[in-house]
């Protein structure tokens, strides 16, 4: 088995609060397990200039996912005008589906979803219901957004929820009704998420069978102590079998998602969770901090009307007073530095943040689309709760599953919210998906997509010069070129959405 290399001793003690004025922030921070090194992002957030970088991961949101305007209160009909403006010549397009089906709700998901569960009759009928309900929603978009079905699509994804849930016969209708109606070609790959114990052999060698060649999986944990209190429903085992079933059906692409912060889990647990990725060898391992704040606070995200346990306050509280606990912020970053390094010793890359492919398989194909510096095109996501953009605007599906069907059996696409954004807001997001791709943004790809801007221009010179002082990136304009250094990568979801978000603008 390989293992992540030993800790080295650490030269930089961690840093101390200043005595007398109790900060719980600070002191989760500064709370570290001493079998690990203490990481650069501690002493980062550490530093008084780095206040509301720390303010923001104390239970920050999935903050690279979404990147809102700064025009709030939009027509969702003008941002429609606005995607099918872009979509008469767009290069190859992210196209989604969300199907909100779960057998059961994890205690950390915030997602729109629908439990479905009960007698396999009653399983199915209802699984049916979420298709048909997707397939109507999905002909009021080709008919109201003209050129979506000529629109090359470079990557399908069907994403939940659970869809692995699906009986084999809605899966097969679903994905017949996408290949059939959308402008899939050579180049579109298709992936298919799903629960590990769901993606049994025959769904997998149907999926197989329908064209799909990436599939991907929410394993979050391989520690059979830390799976149910996360209230997964599946064992480490059912991970390991789900990986090894996947390839020897044959698919091109197996993902699976980890998560650290979770609730009991050590340094050494996620260790062993390192262990276990380089000794089972996914494609692609998705590596996720724990995020209590509501994506509604920030619209970094798409949240559903309910909260998650995890969120409510007296439910971690009681959580506590029967003995369990939480890792400390210190600790959740040593936690990200294990997989990190341990994952690019063994060669992997990350591209964009938090996602890791194994040598020679990156970076992830529907976000590269969506956020490479020289791509960014636009995204169209179908069903409960998705989220779809396009360079001038961005808009949200209703997160209500009865608003939501009620929305389609009426005849209209069931957009809750469109944000838009200003000319400089436009750079501004530009920006900001490049960097969360972590690759080097690029003066002469920003010229050709902005004419007559700069990444060099007095505006830009003086954000990038105070986050350069702060060493979380360096300039270089011979080379015109703007790099996250390795900290800054760490905290590039906070330094984008706290430093580098675009200005608020009136409402439309």
């Amino acid at each position: 088995m390989t293992t992540a290399p030993d800790p080295a001793p650490d030269p930089d003690p961690v840093p101390r609060s200043a005595p007398g004025s109790p900060d719980p922030a600070l002191e989760s921070l500064l709370a570290v397990d001493p079998t690990a090194p203490v990481p650069a992002a501690v002493h980062a957030l550490a530093a008084p200039g780095n206040r509301h970088l720390l303010e923001y991961v104390r239970e920050d949101p999935f903050g690279a996912h979404v990147f809102p305007g700064n025009i709030e209160d939009y027509d969702p009909e003008a941002f429609l005008d606005d995607l099918d403006h872009q979509l008469r010549t767009t290069p190859p397009i992210h196209l989604w589906a969300y199907i909100p089906t779960c057998a059961y709700r994890c205690r950390f998901c915030q997602y729109p979803v629908v439990i479905v569960k009960g007698p396999q009759e009653t399983v199915n009928r209802r699984a049916a219901q979420w298709v048909d309900w997707n397939i109507r929603e999905a002909r009021l978009w080709l008919r109201r957004v003209p050129h979506l079905a000529s629109a090359p699509v470079g990557e399908f994804n069907v994403f939940g929820g659970t869809p692995s849930l699906l009986p084999a016969g809605e899966i097969r209708r679903l994905l017949d009704f996408y290949r059939e109606n959308f402008a899939f070609g050579p180049g579109t790959t298709i992936r298919f998420e799903g629960d590990p114990t769901t993606f049994t052999p025959p769904k997998l060698e149907l999926l197989a069978e329908l064209g799909c060649t990436k599939v991907s999986s929410g394993v979050q944990s391989f520690d059979d102590h830390v799976l149910p209190l996360s209230g997964r429903e599946h064992t480490a085992a059912a991970c390991t079998e789900f990986i090894h079933r996947a390839k020897a059906t044959g698919f091109d692409w197996i993902s699976i998602d980890l998560m650290y912060g979770l609730l009991d889990q050590s340094l050494d647990s996620v260790r062993r969770d390192l262990d276990t990725v380089l000794e089972h060898d996914p494609t692609a391992v998705v590596c996720t901090k724990l995020h209590l704040r509501d994506y509604a606070d920030t619209r970094t995200g798409v949240s559903g009307v309910r909260p998650a346990a995890w969120q409510l306050p007296e439910y971690r509280t009681r959580l506590e007073s029967r003995g369990h606990r939480w890792p400390t912020l210190g600790e959740q970053y040593q936690m990200r530095e294990i997989l990190t390094e341990g994952l690019r010793a063994a060669g992997w890359t990350e591209h964009p943040t938090m996602y890791f492919a194994r040598p020679g398989a990156g970076p992830e194909k529907w976000k590269a689309l969506m956020a490479d510096q020289d791509q960014q095109r636009p995204e169209v996501a179908i069903g409960l709760g998705g989220s779809s953009s396009c360079r001038a605007s961005e808009g949200m599906t209703n997160v209500d599953a009865r608003a939501y069907a009620e929305a389609v059996d009426a005849g209209r696409i069931p957009l809750g919210s469109a944000t838009a954004f200003t000319e400089r807001a436009q750079q501004t997001r530009a920006v900001n998906m490049a960097l969360s791709t972590l690759q080097p943004l690029r003066e002469d790809v920003h010229r050709r997509r902005f004419p007559g801007a700069s990444l060099f221009s007095p505006q830009w010179r003086a954000v990038f010069g105070t986050l350069s002082d702060r060493g979380l990136l360096r300039t270089d304009e011979t080379a015109g070129t703007v790099t996250l250094t390795p900290v800054g990568e760490t905290l590039v979801e906070a330094i984008i959405n706290t430093e580098l978000m675009a200005e608020p603008a009136t409402a439309a």
